[in-house]
């Protein structure tokens, strides 16, 4: 428990009983108030009524004042009774107050008025002696409940006495002694502390410090300086460039790689604040230019990075490696630099460079047959050519049908060559974006008819001009209609809709098919990518190419999709101002 609750329960304690002994001493002070003021009022008064019947009685009851004082201390009496039998006495002393009346000279008469006077005095007497008791009885148990109390909260203050100085004390002094150790350095001393106060985190702390002394004193400098010798030597021998920077931005060691790429010496490196050196050397301003944002952004992949040094072009990718540490007898994570790694990718550039050409030649020689083929399945189907008949025709559309596939297949192969080579040739100028969506719908006008889909455009008239080519965001805009043609059911809706805002004009295309698995969303414009269980055919580079195109343009394409609620993709591109 920590000491603010200790204590805080403590006083707590104590003026709850303060209050508790306050409302027993009150209650039976006002219980014996009323035991005192019921005597006074039942049994005082009636004494004095009858004082004031006996004095006019003694003085001449023949004298009218006496006769009124006499009948207005008896009413008063009749109404002020309160003990058992004391309305029998007022009713005979009622009754023998008028026979004297009526009869002045009745010496009986005036007899039994003394007579019934003095047994309600008696009466009445009687009974103050009676509640005098009870007052007194009262008056013992206040005194019982008051010293309960009050031997109680004296308990309580001597226990807290007792035992929460000793409680604060204890741990001091064991923390007191531990530090007297420490100070004749022995760092091998350590302090527990059993519960939850103030102390228990103390000690966590010294222990902490003891720990940290102890690591100090065993650590050996020769010890030091050869793991440190080795740690560079180990990163000199590496193959990829390494650099390491401190917490303040400054360059604590390069490895020889790091050298040769940079053209820069040991010297005018490590020991160097990076952005000192990011003034003179591009490759160090490029190195460190997002130095200071999030691991998750330092550590996503980037783009291949080429440098010509040692008479030679290479590739490399770029990791920056935030480095945290805990030091010794922490719990926290502590910043303490970063790495950053160049790793080769030369050879699978290499590669990736014959892949593409491979692609690229293949997909150019297999253009123009597969154009002859189409070319010849349209002459056959040409009733000039003669007639055929319906199992030709159907075999005839199978052929054209996979000729189409295999041309779109080779332009796409062909448009994903020109972007992996970076070739991406534009001709951005001011377009109607009607002229585009009116050309993406026509040429997929055959398919929405196969599967008996509708196809609506919603835009605004009149519309400003984008900036794009047309000829590639015509065909951006017709994979996107083709795709949501291909993945929504029968007889079912296309929106195609063009949007105004500050940002710039937006394509959308929404479909009603199956959507996008939300695991899935931000790998749909992955190269060669697609949705695990589809069973619709397809390469899974035309979501690739429409990115890729659609960057090149200063745009941007998103998805918004829900599985089995259909998918939204938006195309933005910049307007022409007016």
């Amino acid at each position: 428990m920590r000491i603010k609750t200790k204590l805080s329960l403590g006083v707590g304690l104590l003026f709850l009983l303060v209050i508790v002994l306050a409302v027993i001493g009150a209650t039976h002070i006002n219980k014996l108030s009323r035991d005192t003021k019921n005597i006074l009022i039942a049994n005082y008064n009636t004494l004095d009524y009858s004082r004031q019947m006996l004095i006019a009685l003694d003085e001449n009851i023949s004298n009218p004042a006496n006769i009124q004082n006499f009948s207005i201390n008896l009413k008063k009496q009749q109404q002020n009774v309160t003990e058992p039998g004391e309305k029998e006495l007022t009713d005979k002393l009622a009754a023998d107050f008028e026979k004297l009346k009526n009869n002045p000279d009745d010496s009986m008469a005036e007899l039994g008025l003394r007579r019934d006077l003095s047994g309600i005095m008696l009466l009445n007497m009687q009974a103050i002696q009676r509640k005098s008791g009870v007052a007194e009885n009262t008056a013992d148990q206040a005194t019982f409940w008051i010293a309960v109390a009050g031997t109680l909260c004296f308990l309580i203050a001597l226990t807290l006495l007792v035992n929460l100085p000793g409680s604060i004390a204890r741990p001091i002094n064991e923390l007191t002694v531990k530090i007297r150790e420490i100070e004749e350095k022995k760092y091998n001393k350590r302090i527990y502390l059993q519960g939850s106060s103030e102390f228990v985190e103390l000690g966590e702390a010294f222990n902490s410090m003891a720990s940290k002394l102890e690591e100090y004193e065993g650590s050996n400098l020769s010890e030091l300086l050869f793991e440190k010798r080795r740690i560079e030597t180990i990163i000199n021998n590496m193959h990829d460039p390494v650099i390491g920077l401190d917490q303040n931005s400054k360059i604590i060691f390069a490895n020889e790689e790091a050298v040769k790429i940079t053209g820069l010496k040991t010297g005018d490196l490590v020991g160097k604040a990076a952005a000192e050196v990011a003034t003179k050397n591009d490759l160090i301003r490029y190195l460190i230019k997002d130095i200071d944002k999030p691991a998750q952004t330092l550590t996503a992949k980037s783009q291949p990075l080429k440098i010509f040094a040692d008479n030679k072009e290479s590739y490399f990718e770029k990791e920056v490696h935030p480095i945290e540490i805990t030091p010794t007898g922490e719990k926290e994570k502590e910043y303490i630099g970063h790495v950053i790694l160049l790793k080769n990718i030369t050879p699978f550039k290499e590669l990736d460079f014959a892949k593409t050409n491979f692609i690229a030649t293949v997909s150019h020689e297999l253009k123009t047959p597969i154009s002859s083929i189409k070319m010849s399945v349209q002459l056959l189907e040409n009733e000039h050519t003669g007639l055929i008949n319906t199992d030709q025709k159907n075999l005839l559309e199978s052929i054209e049908e996979d000729a189409n596939r295999l041309l779109k297949i080779t332009s796409e192969l062909l448009n994903m060559t020109q972007v992996e080579t970076g070739n991406i040739q534009l001709n951005i100028k001011p377009t109607s974006p009607k002229e585009i969506l009116d050309y993406a719908v026509a040429i997929n006008k055959t398919q929405a008819d196969q599967k008996k889909i509708k196809v609506e455009t919603h835009f605004p008239d009149p519309l400003p001009l984008v900036l794009a080519d047309n000829e590639k965001t015509s065909w951006v805009l017709a994979n996107l209609i083709s795709n949501a043609i291909r993945y929504s059911p029968d007889s079912s809706t296309i929106s195609l809709t063009i949007e105004e805002n500050n940002s710039g004009l937006a394509f959308i295309v929404k479909d009603q098919g199956q959507g996008i698995d939300p695991q899935y969303k931000d790998k749909i414009f992955d190269r060669y990518f697609r949705v695990p269980g589809s069973q619709k055919g397809g390469t899974g580079l035309g979501l690739a190419i429409s990115k890729e195109f659609i960057e090149a343009q200063g745009g941007q394409i998103s998805v918004m999709s829900n599985l089995g609620a259909g998918s939204v993709f938006r195309v933005l591109l910049n307007k022409v101002n007016t």
